[in-house]
């Protein structure tokens, strides 16, 4: 018995880490604020709220209830069947059209796209301001 209080002196408390929780009933789909974290001190490794701010949940997290990293994803920017402005860039040309997103995704993710103009589908890579960018191959 001794010996086991001895490890627990010794146990580095640099190892200890925040858990964060959910502070109410958040929906899949939510992208997450400071007010929707509670930080609550475990022996887990854990997510920092840094890491989590920011991001859109996969599932529903119910109050009270650990938010992982697998239930975080960036934040979708575009959804299926959107108009979005696609741009094609090629040293000092830039070609602009509307296009139609046969997918969802969020900043750096590349989906297929439909040009308006012409019916084509490319793949293109989806900019921070929703638009896309056609992938170089």
């Amino acid at each position: 018995m001794a010996w086991l209080i001895l490890i627990l002196a010794l146990f580095p408390l640099s190892l200890a880490a925040d858990e964060i929780t959910a502070a109410r009933t958040l929906p899949a789909g939510t992208v997450l604020a400071e007010a929707d974290l509670v930080v609550a001190p475990t022996a887990r490794v854990g997510l920092s709220p840094a890491d989590a701010v920011g991001k859109q949940l996969r599932i529903a997290v119910y109050q009270g209830r650990a938010i992982g990293a697998g239930h975080l994803t960036t934040p979708t920017l575009v959804s299926r069947n959107q108009l979005i402005t696609l741009a094609y860039d090629s040293a000092a040309l830039r070609i602009e059209t509307e296009g139609r997103a046969l997918g969802a995704g969020g900043e750096g993710d590349v989906i297929r796209v439909m040009n308006m103009s012409s019916r084509a589908t490319l793949m293109a890579r989806i900019n921070a301001d929703g638009s896309a960018t056609v992938a170089q191959r």
